[in-house]
């Protein structure tokens, strides 16, 4: 199941009051793919659309389509904040690493032997 941070709603929160959008949500979608999987994207929307799954938790609604759904399982929305910068992440909570295919060097973060 999709699990969403205290930090990640705290802060999702806090922009959509910013964006007059307050009781709105995140929207989270896969934007693309490589070796490692898939990469994902994330919006504010109003309301669920058809065929959306809704995560609703630390008062922060989360809509997903159904495919994409299927691969959040284990997953975790958190925000975090470095010296490189602040955003939204998408964190996997099974603890495997992930895979690459042939040729995909160490481009996914992790070796690949």
């Amino acid at each position: 199941m999709l699990k969403i941070s205290d930090n990640a709603a705290e802060k999702a929160k806090e922009i959509l009051k910013a964006e007059g959008k307050e009781g709105w949500g995140l929207r989270i979608f896969v934007q693309g793919g490589g070796c490692c999987g898939p990469s994902y994207g994330m919006d504010i929307d109003e309301k669920a659309a058809a065929g959306d799954q809704t995560v609703e938790q630390n008062g922060l609604k989360v809509f997903v389509n159904d495919e994409t759904f299927a691969s959040l399982t284990d997953k975790e929305i958190d925000f975090i904040k470095t010296e490189q910068g602040e955003g939204f992440v998408i964190n996997n909570l099974g603890g495997a690493a992930p895979s690459c295919g042939t040729g995909c060097g160490s481009s996914c973060g992790s070796s690949c032997d």
